[in-house]
């Protein structure tokens, strides 16, 4: 368990550095941040550690101690760069001269790395040379939704440890905490956010997050029913949609959920996100004086305006969208898969159990099980930066027809 094995490095001698890997809001940032306040902290028994009331735990927890450095894609692309003079914004190499630096407090010295898949080839060829020649005193910590844009040599010099997901019941804890929503929207969060603690909180902050969720899973389904050209149609609109979704998780989430963990085991005691490097925060990106970026000409555009909205938007969120409908649209082939199978109790979208049912006795069995496999490797493609619109019609013009109709 990944937990137990932070407790392990914060009692013993920590690797110089660690890879946090996981699903976009399972809590990786929340566990940097706690190995972070562990070797931080101050508390005479080294079994209590963090222990959230000495200077270093408070420090750590407000985003102010000077020893914990935070590093976050930033700017058009949401990459994480080499950085240094003259670079537009900070990367690796300005990561690097701060920890170059004696530590503040006299202890140890901790950097974080936050969706380090995004690193570029020449931000990753300088991390390796600090990886192969770390700092003493210093722990390096990535956090990365997935390992394989890592370069080999990065991950063989790391201790790897892979985050699960979060069980339903303790979600509704963190939520509890919070409290934002009440027991029964807690638990519908918990059970769509499919163990990620992260995105229940961001959604649990914005209102019309689950009512744009249901909406485009209603979307979904009603494409099965529709021909070509409608699906690709549709499928345009709900990428659109589906932006609004993309753009909820990372602002709240990363924040929102490292202060909800520490409460609930705290007992109320809250905290910031940790002292940054650069801000987590993308930089804004406006379109040309004259035109859309040359990167958005490529988008194709259906009716209506998330669609239209969409297509003017830079190549890197228009992945995003597709990213967040690709999960969505797993989410709801998962549910098909499990009403065909008897198991309606399981689906993690409760309120279309009734749709959903009554969709997946139209379909056939091989069919939804093919549709899954197809998902995951559209999942694959994005990642190796396939056309996002391409990844999208391909889904659209796959997604299983009612036998009845399909006959």
């Amino acid at each position: 368990m990944a937990t137990a094995a932070v407790a392990t490095m914060i009692r013993g001698r920590a690797p110089h550095a660690v890879l946090l890997v996981g699903a976009e809001g399972v809590g990786k940032t929340t566990l940097a941040l706690d190995l972070a306040a562990g070797l931080l902290c101050t508390a005479d028994d080294p079994a209590a550690r963090p222990c959230g009331a000495c200077r270093a735990c408070r420090m750590v927890a407000a985003g102010g101690h000077p020893d914990v450095h935070r590093l976050a894609p930033e700017g058009p692309g949401r990459q994480v760069g080499i950085g240094g003079p003259g670079a537009r914004a900070p990367g690796i190499r300005d990561l690097i001269g701060a920890l170059s630096l004696l530590p503040v407090e006299g202890g140890a010295r901790v950097a974080i790395v936050e969706s380090a898949q995004r690193m570029n080839e020449d931000a990753q060829a300088a991390l390796l040379k600090t990886l192969e020649e770390p700092p003493g005193g210093v722990t390096l910590i990535l956090c990365a939704d997935a390992e394989e844009p890592l370069l080999p040599t990065i991950r063989s010099r790391c201790a790897r440890l892979r985050l699960g997901p979060v069980g339903a019941r303790d979600i509704e804890a963190i939520l509890a905490v919070h409290g934002i929503v009440d027991p029964p929207l807690a638990a519908r969060l918990a059970r769509a956010s499919a163990g990620r603690p992260g995105l229940a909180l961001a959604w649990a902050a914005d209102p019309d997050a689950m009512r744009t969720r249901g909406e485009l899973a209603r979307s979904l389904l009603d494409l099965a029913d529709v021909g070509p050209a409608d699906r690709l149609a549709g499928v345009r609109s709900a990428a659109g949609r589906a932006a609004r979704l993309s753009g909820t998780v990372d602002p709240v989430g990363a924040t929102a959920l490292a202060s909800g963990k520490r409460a609930a085991r705290t007992g109320g005691r809250g905290g910031g996100a940790g002292r940054s490097v650069a801000s987590p925060e993308p930089a804004a990106e406006t379109e040309a004086p004259n035109g859309p970026d040359p990167g958005t000409a490529d988008a194709g555009v259906g009716p209506g305006d998330d669609a239209l909205a969409l297509a003017k938007t830079p190549a890197t969120e228009r992945r995003r969208a597709a990213e967040s409908l690709v999960a969505l649209w797993t989410d709801v082939t998962r549910d098909l898969a499990l009403c065909q199978r008897g198991l309606g109790r399981d689906v993690r979208s409760l309120d279309l159990l009734d749709e959903s049912t009554a969709m997946a006795s139209r379909l056939s069995e091989p069919a939804v099980t093919e549709f899954l496999d197809r998902l995951g490797r559209a999942t694959l493609l994005l990642r190796s930066n396939v056309s996002p619109e391409l990844v999208l019609d391909d889904l659209a013009l796959s997604w299983p027809r009612p036998e009845a109709a399909a006959a």
